[in-house]
């Protein structure tokens, strides 16, 4: 039995928009399984009509979906569709948490490059953090 199908919101897609049209979709749908939105088994649209959805071209979407299949976070079954992967969870949060230890590393250089101390850039960090989680609370809030 195949889970009931929904549609799919993720940010909107943008040639403006950063990376190419496929690599947004690609990390829309990786943050949509990441935050729990779309829990193993979840079916996903077809290709056409997840192109038709985000005014972009089958072939798009096909390249987003192989990708994501490549990273073993969709599995496509003939005649059933496209579904989130069991492990989909675990391997986004990875890359996720790979992609969060980049962006620290470089934050850490520019930091450094402005002379700050190791002790300010984790009083920086810290400070970051409570911004971050003052935020959520209040958007929770309303």
């Amino acid at each position: 039995m195949c889970p009931a199908r929904r549609k799919l919101l993720i940010a909107p897609i943008s040639p403006a928009g950063p990376g190419a049209l496929y690599q947004q979709i690609v990390d829309g749908l990786k943050r949509e399984i990441s935050e729990g939105r779309l829990p193993p088994g979840t079916a996903l649209p077809s290709f056409r009509k997840l192109a038709e959805d985000l005014l972009v071209s089958v072939i798009t979407v096909k390249r987003a979906y192989e990708d994501l299949e490549r990273a073993a976070l969709i599995y496509r079954r003939q005649g059933l569709g496209t579904f989130v992967a069991d492990t989909a969870p675990d391997r986004s949060r990875e890359v996720k948490t790979t992609r969060a230890r980049e962006l620290l590393k470089e934050a850490v250089r520019e930091a450094t490059e402005a002379s700050l101390s190791p002790a300010a850039i984790v009083r920086l960090v810290r400070t970051v953090i409570e911004e971050e989680e003052e935020s959520r609370n209040a958007a929770a809030r309303h």
